[in-house]
């Protein structure tokens, strides 16, 4: 049997709190709460460094064009006083074919422009999107709508899903659900389309590397294929960027390689390849045709994430995952 104890009813007294001995509470000083500071205070700190040197570059490559303009302008017409001096006949026929090639510059400038402008609309129409995702935002999404549609008005592969989505944006009063139609209803064939260019570029990529006999056949094959399978996907979307478009295209598509890891399997890809028995039966330049064939797995995937104007919501975004049974059908064809 346990001891009788006495338990208190009434709560201790708190000991008073002492003064700190190490120094005199007289001397110090309340310091200022920075979670409380003002807003305008916050919005006058510069955060994020300026970038120097953006004015003198600008500068030389402004001064650099307007010389070279201006040599090629004088080349032109020292040309064509010659002619002149020549015949007449001459002169006037090299300043028509001066006059075609000026015009036919002109034509290919204005091109080029359309095409940048058009892959600035494949960013900000995908931007958009997302945030009218997450706010459900309806005259936002039904503007989105919108400008697919007359984006792909020229398409008659989508003229059916289309006709459909200009129906839905009248009836269709969630902003997130209507932008989830549009994405199911146009970008479902582009995205199934897409992956058939990538999986059959990426077949190409395997075989070719396979059965080359140099290297350097084999980095030319890569680089070519790579550059038609991001052209082709950037029409397939309707981005169809021009020449210095492409180029930007490609150099988009190279910064997100390089953000994403380069050739960064997902997990189970190379369980899956050594899972089927292929591992330990592939030569050397099999190996280097999967190996060659994932990098071009990886550039179509960049480039479906580019110029595709919608993110991905409804419809599953590409993996390499999904392309290993095509590298597989090549190993095996081959061996």
């Amino acid at each position: 049997m346990r001891e009788p104890r006495a338990i208190p009813t009434t709560p201790r007294q708190e000991a008073e709190a002492r003064a700190p001995r190490a120094f005199e509470t007289s001397l110090a000083e309340p310091a200022p709460d920075v979670f409380e500071a003002k807003p305008e205070a916050l919005a006058d700190t510069d955060i994020a460094p300026k970038r120097r040197g953006r004015f003198w570059r600008n500068l030389a490559l402004w001064t650099g064009g307007t010389l070279i303009s201006l040599g090629l302008g004088l080349a032109a017409e020292r040309l064509i006083s010659d002619l002149f001096a020549t015949y007449d006949w001459l002169g006037w026929f090299g300043l028509a074919i001066l006059g075609v090639f000026l015009l036919a510059l002109l034509v290919l400038t204005v091109r080029e422009l359309i095409g940048l402008a058009r892959l600035k609309t494949m960013d900000r129409l995908r931007e958009r999107a997302a945030a009218a995702l997450l706010t459900d935002d309806l005259p936002a999404a039904q503007k989105i709508a919108s400008e697919l549609t007359a984006l792909y008005a020229d398409r008659p592969d989508l003229a059916r899903p289309r006709a459909g989505l200009e129906t839905d944006i009248g009836s269709i009063l969630d902003g997130a659900e209507l932008i989830k139609t549009a994405e199911r209803a146009l970008m479902a064939p582009l995205d199934a389309r897409a992956r058939a260019l990538t999986a059959s570029s990426v077949r190409r990529v395997a075989l070719v590397t396979a059965i080359a006999p140099r290297a350097v056949i084999d980095l030319a094959f890569v680089v070519f294929e790579s550059f038609r399978l991001a052209r082709n996907l950037a029409d397939l979307y309707g981005a169809r960027p021009g020449f210095f478009g492409f180029l930007r295209l490609v150099g988009a598509i190279l910064s997100h390689l390089a953000v994403t890891g380069g050739l960064v399997l997902t997990d189970g890809v190379v369980e899956q390849l050594i899972g089927q028995g292929l591992a330990a039966k592939l030569s050397a330049r099999l190996g280097e045709g999967v190996l060659n064939g994932l990098m071009t797995v990886r550039v179509g995937i960049a480039a479906i994430k580019l110029v595709r104007p919608l993110p991905f919501s409804t419809q599953k975004s590409p993996v390499v995952a999904d392309f290993v049974a095509d590298l597989a059908r090549v190993s095996t064809d081959t061996k």
